[in-house]
């Protein structure tokens, strides 16, 4: 049997560590200056813990806003919970980390994204999900370095 590095499955863990060590800087000292998250996740996930109208609202996915109000913000190792205004209404969230699908920042052009893989070949309990990337180094032919700027792709 060979051996290999599952870059796949470490590129996963260290996004979902980016994104709990974020979370936890916010949890403890508030959001700085413009910054602000998108972050949508499956409602069907294991131990995803919101309310029954929610998750008859978004029976399969939901994309959460923390900005300007929220409280309660607790960052653990498997997820985070939040207490987010619904139409005047607080609601409590537990949202585990591997539940999520996107996390955005738009302040500052940043964003996940984790897609869900059904592979046959690979049939390993609990891997079917990985932080996709596209093209690998040896795929790719070596070019000259080239700026692309942003602003073509606002509206």
């Amino acid at each position: 049997m060979t051996r290999s590095i599952d870059y796949g499955t470490l590129m996963h863990r260290a996004m979902r560590g980016l994104i709990q060590t974020v979370l936890g800087e916010v949890a403890e000292h508030g959001l700085p200056g413009a910054h602000h998250f998108f972050i949508t996740f499956d409602t069907r996930a294991d131990k995803v813990d919101i309310a029954d109208w929610l998750r008859q609202r978004y029976p399969e996915e939901m994309t959460i806003v923390i900005q300007h109000w929220f409280e309660n913000l607790h960052v653990t190792d498997e997820g985070f919970g939040i207490t987010l205004n619904f139409g005047n209404q607080p609601e409590p969230l537990w949202i585990p980390f591997d539940a999520v699908h996107t996390f955005v920042d738009p302040s500052v052009e940043f964003g996940l994204r984790f897609e869900s893989q059904d592979s046959d070949d690979d049939e390993e309990e609990g891997e079917d999900e990985e932080f996709e990337i596209s093209e690998t180094a040896e795929d790719k032919p070596r070019t000259e370095a080239e700026v692309v700027s942003l602003d073509k792709f606002r509206k």
